[in-house]
């Protein structure tokens, strides 16, 4: 049976251990120790420690009954071993997981609402909360109540319990196991069974700061940090808050509102520009037609267009196609990579223009699909654009005549 030392005493960074049983298999040295300070790989949303034993990284720790099986790639050659933590990692940890239960304490408290799911991540921590909705100041309260609670500094404590206790405990959730349950208390705040690793005082923590949140499931999934995490996140938010105020000449006060009115006024120009091209567009559909074949009665247009904004090219499109008896290819080379190929014609002429499509896409490599009355792609080979305009125009011309 491996001794849990983390458990114990999760400030302690370095331990020596014997090794107890040690196997080899698909590369790798599974070793089990007497005991540890590495917490193991669980299912419980705390991610695992970073840790070195005898120098050799730990690629993975995980338990297998009451022991804990350490992985690594190296070989120890030695009975006895120096296991060393990645504290700063470790003690990231501590924060974020101590925060996740005193945030989970406080919406219980406020809103009667069960925390069912919790993950600590990389940069951020998530709680899904059995609350529907949450409006801002909800959060602000949740937010403020936490951080109040943070600065009184209540100690924090962990001991078992046998199973017959539990009911004369006021737990805010019940244990999944039913022996060797342990009990993390925050003074005056929260009793609940957990077997993460956390802070002795609750002002550790630093501070709580809920990012964002959002509706997941029909509960709430709520986003945050803790202690350095926040600062870290604070020191980001204030950089760039700082470089937009500077760039916008603007307090970082009043930056929301230089944002909100640079960004209206750019959406008023675009819809100049897009009116403006618009009326522009008109003129050259109207060229576009009048420089169109006609064969047995049908006009037909086939352009290759240069720079052309493929939203603009169908909206030429679909003004070509208001004309009666007419079809329509146009192939527009966005740069020496791409290029889109649209094929229509009205409503009033029976031609398969998809048929025509699907005989001539493979020349640029490309793909793509529609109706017999419309049909658009595009592909990457640009240098085959004039055989393919070729072919179209051929296939379409026999298919009229």
């Amino acid at each position: 049976m491996t001794d849990k030392v983390y458990l114990e005493n999760p400030y302690l960074k370095e331990l020596t251990a014997k090794i107890v049983n040690k196997e080899y298999s698909n590369s790798k040295f599974y070793i089990t120790l007497n005991r540890t300070i590495i917490y193991p790989h669980l299912c419980g949303g705390q991610p695992m420690d970073k840790a070195t034993i005898n120098d050799s990284k730990v690629i993975d720790v995980y338990e297998e009954g009451d022991n804990i099986v350490h992985v690594l790639e190296d070989n120890l050659i030695t009975d006895t071993v120096n296991i060393a933590i990645d504290w700063n990692n470790r003690f990231d940890h501590m924060q974020q997981h101590t925060g996740q239960h005193l945030l989970s304490a406080v919406i219980y408290k406020l809103y009667n609402a069960n925390t069912i799911g919790m993950h600590i991540g990389r940069d951020y921590v998530y709680i899904d909360v059995a609350i529907p909705n949450l409006s801002e100041s909800d959060v602000e309260k949740i937010e403020r109540f936490a951080n109040e609670i943070i600065y009184s500094n209540f100690s924090i404590k962990t001991y078992k319990v046998e199973n017959k206790d539990i009911p004369s405990i006021p737990l805010r959730k019940l244990p999944t196991v039913d022996k060797n349950i342990r009990i993390v208390e925050i003074e005056n705040v929260d009793i609940t069974p957990c077997a993460g690793t956390h802070l002795r005082n609750i002002g550790e923590v630093g501070m709580v700061k809920i990012r964002k949140w959002e509706k997941y499931k029909g509960n709430t999934r709520i986003e945050f940090v803790c202690g350095n995490r926040a600062l870290k996140d604070y020191t980001l938010k204030n950089y760039y808050i700082n470089n937009i105020s500077t760039l916008l000449s603007s307090k970082d006060v009043d930056t929301y509102d230089s944002v909100r009115k640079l960004y209206e006024d750019y959406k008023l120009l675009e819809k100049n520009l897009l009116d403006t091209k618009a009326k522009l567009l008109n003129y050259q559909v109207n060229d576009f037609i009048n420089e169109g074949n006609i064969r047995k009665n049908i006009r037909i247009v086939n352009k290759i267009l240069y720079d052309y904004d493929p939203k603009m090219a169908k909206y030429a499109m679909s003004q070509i196609l208001s004309h009666s008896k007419t079809a329509c290819i146009l192939c527009i080379i966005e740069n020496d990579y791409k290029c889109h190929i649209f094929m229509g014609r009205s409503r009033d002429i029976n031609i398969n223009m998809k048929e025509i499509f699907d005989s001539v896409i493979n020349i640029i490599n490309g793909k793509g699909g529609g109706t017999p009355e419309l049909v658009q792609g595009g592909g990457p080979n640009t240098a085959n654009v004039p055989s393919l305009m070729e072919k179209s125009l051929e296939l379409l011309e026999k298919i009229i005549e």
